[in-house]
């Protein structure tokens, strides 16, 4: 392999990003702009999901559970029935979400410590709104409950430590609050930073149709020479997006940032390396722009939100559906971004995962500069 060569194609490469405003800003800003409407869309925090009560009890008790469920800004109280069949019709016209139903004997049953009747009705046309909704009211119920059994027992002249609870402490580490959105965007970067990954295979069969790949298979490029220079400088340019994509998860949606700045730059460099050695490979056996695009769709980013691990836990998929993830660079890196990110891992821990993805771009440039001659010849 000539270094001279190489240069010389991936000079001529990056000439062309940067004349092109298309490519230019597919590699720059693309990234950045679809981290920022992903990020919006599926971080949403569910709050003021509308619900109804159903009183049958009209207790001073009863009316203080239903102050202690609306509590709060996550469930909002839609309406206080006095029949059931508007909380049947509130539910088929999507007023509300959740309905919660008081037994007649609400209160004398809880007084007597005998049980709590309660009947909770969800909508499961909304299973997101419904589940936040069912969680809520068995939280707050527990905690109501808690509360009038030690009322009750110091009624009844008996200590309310007596009442044996369960002494539950839990610590959560590395992400205290729980938010989604700082487990999702970090997962989010491995997906749109292989958006450099359309545009190398874009280019190939660009080049492929107006002619122009015919005329440097004539030179003394090698093929390795030619499909590495042609990745060089979308590895160089897509690090701009590891500078302005963490700025914007830091800076707009708050993520922490726990560890070495350095580490997530060098392993984002080897993850645009195998990402850009799958894109070549569609390249390279793809001969229109239109094919190459759909094809990136399917084979780069439509398996990056399945498999990945970004939204749905690698552990619950299917056997099969585990190992194709294993050959996916968005899986290494998801977990890479994660670890660095939020716990602040060195690469005493990430090592595996960046070998992984080393080996995947030689396994994947090499496919791609292998086929490459075979192709045209």
């Amino acid at each position: 392999m000539s270094l001279r060569r190489l240069w010389a194609v991936a000079v001529k490469e990056y000439n062309h990003i940067m004349r092109d405003p298309i490519t230019l800003g597919l590699v720059i800003l693309a990234p950045t702009v679809l981290l920022i409407v992903m990020a919006f869309a599926v971080t949403v925090n569910i709050q003021h999901v509308p619900i109804a009560v159903l009183d049958y009890d009209r207790s001073p008790t009863s009316r203080a559970f239903i102050q202690r469920m609306t509590a709060g800004d996550d469930l909002d109280l839609y309406a206080q029935v006095d029949e059931f069949e508007e909380v049947d019709s509130m539910l088929l016209r999507g007023k509300i979400k959740a309905a919660i139903v008081i037994n007649p004997r609400f209160a004398e049953e809880l007084l007597a410590m005998r049980s709590m009747p309660l009947l909770v009705i969800i909508d499961g046309t909304e299973p997101q709104s419904g589940a936040l909704a069912l969680d809520h009211i068995a939280s707050r119920t527990e905690e109501f409950l808690s509360q009038k059994l030690a009322q009750n027992l110091e009624a009844l002249g008996a200590p309310s430590d007596s009442l044996q609870m369960l002494d539950l402490r839990v610590r959560t580490w590395f992400n205290p609050g729980l938010k989604s959105k700082n487990d999702v965007v970090p997962g989010l970067i491995s997906l749109v930073l292989g958006l450099p990954a359309m545009s190398v295979a874009l280019t190939l069969a660009r080049e492929r149709e107006h002619g122009t790949l015919e005329q440097l298979i004539a030179t003394p490029v090698g093929r390795s020479e030619l499909i590495l220079g042609k990745m060089l400088p979308y590895i160089l340019v897509g690090l701009v997006n590891v500078v302005l994509i963490p700025t914007v998860a830091i800076l707009v949606f708050r993520i922490p940032f726990h560890g070495n700045y350095l580490l997530f730059f060098l392993l984002s460099a080897i993850f645009l390396f195998a990402i850009l050695g799958m894109g070549t490979i569609i390249g390279v056996f793809i001969r229109t722009q239109a094919a190459a695009l759909a094809l990136s769709f399917l084979v780069i980013f439509f398996p990056a939100f399945f498999l990945t691990g970004i939204f749905f836990p690698i552990a619950a998929l299917p056997e099969v559906m585990r190992m194709e993830s294993l050959v996916l660079p968005g899986t290494h890196f998801a977990i890479i971004t994660r670890g660095i990110f939020l716990p602040g891992v060195g690469l005493d821990v990430l090592w595996p995962y960046a070998i992984m993805l080393f080996g995947l771009g030689v396994a994947f440039s090499a496919i791609a500069a292998l086929f490459f001659r075979k192709k045209l010849g």
